[in-house]
């Protein structure tokens, strides 16, 4: 059983990488498959034909994920440790108004004009790291309820009777103990930074800053208009020839590749973190 689950995981993956490999015309007369008829690189071809862009995209992404979740984890720590303590002055107050943000935003117009009037962070690094996920109201409740369900009350007071400071007690007896959760967390919040091109959308124009994904994004919306051209008349023979369908499934292999690869070391954490947050919360 536990073999075709971990199958039904991996064949997707498998398919893609395939489908992403055969040639156009085999994918058209005879579907998806996981033995193809005729291999063709065409797609690989034509998202590396300029290599650079891709390292530098690469680059950049993988910059903004490194910075992006260890300030998500600093900053999330920071405001959940204080809300796990039940004698904090205002406890319920904070906690409503971090709640309240699941709930209601200003919307998009409201946010653009504010990162990028007020904040000038448009066509800056900063600008694929704050807006939306430099902290969330979900992580700060995740990380409160397992610190309140996992470090008992008692080895705080005893780090207290020890003479512990309030920043002690986090970095010696907290942190130690919320391993699981903070790797949880970060696997959470680097896959969103990886997967995100919403903010590179929306906030920068700069290619020298373009994320992996709004590069490749960029490209199959290239090769979009290209075929919407050649289907019109418009388009030259070489845009007649692209193998749209291959490009597609391309995109997400060279999207998807570098994460599958370092999922394996965290997946012990995160689901150890998730488990025992269920099980105790």
């Amino acid at each position: 059983m536990m073999m075709l689950l971990a199958l039904s995981c991996l064949l997707p993956f498998a398919l893609l990488f395939i489908s992403s490999i055969t040639a156009e015309k085999a994918l058209i007369h005879n579907g998806y498959s996981f033995i193809p008829s005729s291999i063709d690189i065409t797609a690989y071809k034509f998202l590396l034909r300029d290599s650079s862009s891709i390292v530098k995209a690469y680059g950049v992404t993988l910059l903004v994920t490194v910075i992006g979740t260890v300030a998500n984890i600093v900053l999330t720590t920071l405001m959940a440790y204080p809300l796990s303590r039940k004698d904090l002055p205002g406890r319920n107050v904070f906690s409503f108004f971090i709640f309240f943000t699941m709930l209601f935003s200003g919307g998009l117009v409201p946010s653009y004009i504010m990162w990028t009037q007020y904040f000038d962070i448009k066509n800056t690094i900063w600008a694929l790291i704050v807006p939306g996920m430099l902290l969330t109201a979900f992580n700060i409740i995740m990380m409160r309820t397992y610190i309140t369900t996992n470090v008992p009350d008692a080895v705080v007071e005893a780090a207290k009777i020890d003479g512990g400071s309030e920043s002690q007690i986090l970095w010696h007896v907290v942190l130690p103990m919320s391993m699981p959760i903070m790797a949880t967390l970060g696997l959470l919040v680097g896959l969103s930074y990886w997967n995100d091109w919403l903010n590179g959308l929306y906030y920068v124009t700069d290619e020298n800053l373009f994320s992996i994904q709004v590069l490749l994004n960029k490209m199959l919306l290239d090769v979009q208009f290209l075929m919407s051209s050649a289907s019109s008349g418009l388009g030259s023979g070489l845009s007649a020839r692209l193998p749209s369908t291959a490009i597609k499934m391309a995109v997400a292999v060279l999207g998807i590749l570098p994460i599958m690869a370092i999922y394996p070391f965290f997946q012990k954490f995160f689901v150890k973190g998730i488990t025992v947050g269920a099980v105790k919360g």
